[in-house]
């Protein structure tokens, strides 16, 4: 996955590594390599390469409140080909400047960042800023273009960047002692109005409508210590035309909320609802890898927990939830979980078996337009340091309750999977660990997949520091 990459941007930023007083670098180097030997493909072998790098500059010029701070990546094929772009890619994740005031709490960026106040999830090439008002008040706002992803989905590319030319939004809040915040949000993505309501059809992509206007209301209460509610109604304010036959469009583009209680010491009781219209407030996201952005409907889940922290080092947690996609249906998961801890030997362990009911997933193709996805889930897992070693294990087994009328199992009824690490951290900041995964799936069969990692931290101090 790409995206449009401003380079001049990207030059000022690592140039400004030289006007700082201290400097911390990271990188992580992660080798993979497995054999794809799958009825109806071609046989592979893939050893992809990739390279994080992250730095963080601070006192610029001399000054506390300036720092600089960048994130991104490459990947290269070592062998063949496991990227449909091409043999290499890369990624400029984050890349700002920051100057914190001295008063008010208050805030600047300028560069590509990510937008994560409100209601907005938005990585943008823009400036930010934020800061402290009487009586309890904040409020932010930030401008800029919204980063626009390149995949390999069917959408027209260039239409979706056309219409998304420009992205701002704000943010005015409220916080009392004691009590919680309440804020007001507001996003728009796109300076040009929606020219229909819904999705175009699969033959004419092109008609697609990428531009937003949402607005929301976000909450966090803690009256007291033993109860906690938060979540966001974000509601669709674009102008829109008359529904497409056969499309209910809901002007409810999100409600997400979460209620905790805790009672008795011990037990505490977590509740949440989500319900979102995928239309209105995924269309035009710049996270084309999470929601399909050619998806419409309704989706719907409804989830509760409840954790028992036993006496001794025992944490039991029970679970259930029920999730409904308008043009999937329904499922329902429930189970428990068991985790063990012994400090003293930082050693973690834990067991848990889930259910899983989807009897009806619907529309799957025009010979089997539905069948079952249900089954069990039973898992097992255990981690543990000593001094600069650790070590994990965990195993997962799922088993189907009907592996012949799904055509994505070939008859097989379990799927299983081990995956090993082991790891070493030196003094000096460099980090090295190892994964063995061992699997048996009903499309690639039985598989062995090896990844190394690579880590390693540095700091750069000015004259006079240590």
């Amino acid at each position: 996955m790409k995206h449009r990459t401003p380079l001049a941007l990207l030059a000022t930023l690592v140039a400004g590594t030289a006007m700082a007083q201290d400097v911390s670098v990271s990188t992580t180097t992660i080798a993979q390599t497995w054999k794809q030997n799958t009825p109806g493909f071609s046989t592979g072998t893939f050893t992809p390469a990739t390279e994080y790098v992250g730095i963080d500059a601070v006192k610029l010029g001399g000054k506390d409140a300036l720092s600089l701070h960048f994130y991104g990546w490459g990947m290269a094929d070592l062998a063949d080909q496991s990227y449909i772009g091409g043999k290499s890619t890369g990624d400029f994740t984050y890349g700002y400047l920051q100057y914190n005031f001295a008063q008010a709490n208050a805030q600047l960026k300028a560069g590509r960042f990510s937008v994560t106040q409100g209601i907005g999830n938005e990585p943008v090439d823009g400036v930010s800023a934020s800061t402290d008002l009487r009586c309890g008040f904040t409020v932010s706002a930030f401008a800029g273009t919204p980063v626009i992803f390149k995949n390999y989905s069917n959408q027209n590319q260039s239409v979706a960047a056309s219409q998304r030319d420009f992205m701002f939004g704000g943010r005015l809040a409220w916080h009392a002692a004691k009590v919680g915040e309440i804020g007001v949000d507001y996003l728009e993505d796109g300076s040009s109005p929606a020219t229909q309501t819904a999705p175009a059809p699969a033959t004419n992509p092109t008609a697609m409508v990428y531009t937003r206007r949402l607005l929301g209301v976000d909450m966090k209460l803690t009256p007291c210590d033993s109860f906690d509610f938060s979540g966001r109604t974000v509601t669709d304010v674009a102008p829109l035309l008359a529904p497409a036959a056969g499309i209910n469009i809901s002007r409810l583009a999100e409600d997400d909320y979460t209620a905790t209680l805790k009672f008795l010491q011990t037990f505490s009781l977590a509740g949440t609802f989500v319900e979102r219209n995928l239309f209105s407030y995924f269309a035009g996201s710049t996270l084309p890898s999470l929601f399909n952005q050619n998806e419409q409907g309704m989706f719907k889940a409804t989830g509760a927990k409840l954790t028992w922290q036993a006496p001794g080092n025992l944490q039991v947690v029970g679970d259930v939830r029920r999730t409904d996609r308008e043009s999937y249906g329904t499922t329902t998961r429930g189970g428990a979980d068991l985790r063990y801890t012994l400090p003293e030997s930082h050693i973690l362990a834990g067991v848990g078996f889930h259910k899983v009911n989807a009897a009806q997933v619907q529309a799957v193709d025009l010979l089997v337009p539905a069948y079952s996805l249900s089954h069990s889930e039973a898992r097992a897992w255990i981690m543990a340091e000593k001094g600069a070693y650790s070590a994990s294990l965990d195993a997962i087994r799922l088993h189907y309750a009907d592996p012949y009328l799904n055509p994505s199992l070939n008859g097989q009824s379990i799927e299983s999977a081990i995956v090993g690490s082991v790891g070493y951290k030196a003094k000096n900041g460099a980090k090295v660990s190892g994964d063995l995964t061992l699997e048996d799936s009903p499309i690639f069969g039985k598989q062995t997949i090896a990844l190394l990692r690579l880590e390693y931290r540095f700091g750069l101090a000015g004259k006079g520091d240590k």
